[in-house]
């Protein structure tokens, strides 16, 4: 079993336990009315998108959500929240060390020696969670839940569900797709992204990731049989429609959102495999990246 698989299926462990240990980590996290910037790369720029749009909808204050790289830390917020597994990425240490003065700083992290850690007010710590495999999977999907507890958000349905994305069997057509378009809405539209993302890192598939309602403005122009769009929401039905009418394969998500993206974990195991390639060290790809000063 590669890192990777092994690691999808330690999931339901670190959903549970995160969420049992919620009281420990609150009092670093974002409290009610705070203005907050969320910043992250890659995978954690995704679930970053999805907490801020979370985090809005459900009242508690102004969220503003930045890749590292393009953060604009200078405005006036209460707090920044750095979402980073190795807490060693360039883009965030440098966005954190630019943080305007009197600004509190939380990181979420697994390693709690890492420079980010060390630039930081607070640290919330997930150890249990990091991963030996270059791709993020239980990581990424654990931070985000945490985030979704914090917010009051109930989280038995995921709880439940990530048992049933484990072993509910992939759709012959999703593994024998040449493309992949994965939907979203509201806050599903994050894990849209990291959905597409994943496939890309495990399988170098050929995948995409829209706003459910944006897919018509254009998107949809890739859509054929044996391509396959895979959505995170509810669909529109008149949408339904339309991509039934390209003869694509459409799957509509059964579970909760986050569960349906340990779905899509598995898929990318799954075509990386089949394509011969190493799921657990893709090519081009290092667990953090450094760059050369």
């Amino acid at each position: 079993m590669s890192y990777t698989l092994d690691e999808i299926t330690s999931q339901p462990e670190c959903w549970a336990r995160v969420v049992r240990e919620l009281p420990l980590h609150a009092p670093a996290l974002p409290a009610m009315g705070e203005r907050v910037a969320v910043i992250g790369c890659g995978t954690s720029w995704f679930m970053a998108q999805s907490y801020a749009r979370l985090r809005e909808d459900a009242g508690h204050g102004l969220t503003d959500v930045f890749a590292a790289s393009e953060a604009k830390l200078d405005r006036p917020y209460d707090r920044v929240l750095a979402m980073t597994r190795s807490g060693t990425t360039t883009e965030i240490l440098t966005a954190l060390e630019r943080t305007r003065p009197g600004t509190r700083v939380t990181t979420i992290t697994a390693v709690a020696d890492s420079p980010a850690a060390a630039l930081s007010d607070d640290v919330v710590c997930l150890p249990y969670a990091d991963e030996r495999s270059v791709v993020q999977t239980r990581f990424p999907t654990t931070q985000l839940l945490l985030l979704r507890a914090h917010l009051g958000l109930p989280t038995d349905r995921a709880l439940a569900d990530v048992s049933r994305a484990l072993t509910t069997p992939l759709a012959p057509e999703l593994l024998a797709a040449s493309q992949i378009s994965f939907l979203g809405a509201d806050w599903h539209v994050g894990v849209a992204n990291e959905a597409a993302l994943k496939v890309r890192e495990a399988a170098a598939w050929w995948t995409e990731s829209y706003s459910a309602m944006e897919y018509r403005h254009g998107p949809i122009a890739v859509a054929a049989p044996g391509r396959a769009v895979w959505s995170l929401a509810p669909l529109d039905a008149g949408l339904v429609s339309q991509i039934e009418a390209t003869g694509g394969y459409l799957r509509q998500g059964e579970l909760d959102p986050l569960a349906e993206l340990v779905l899509v974990q598995r898929l990318a195991v799954a075509l990386a495999e089949a394509a011969g390639r190493d799921p657990d060290r893709p090519a081009h790809l290092t667990r953090s990246v450094v760059l050369a000063s």
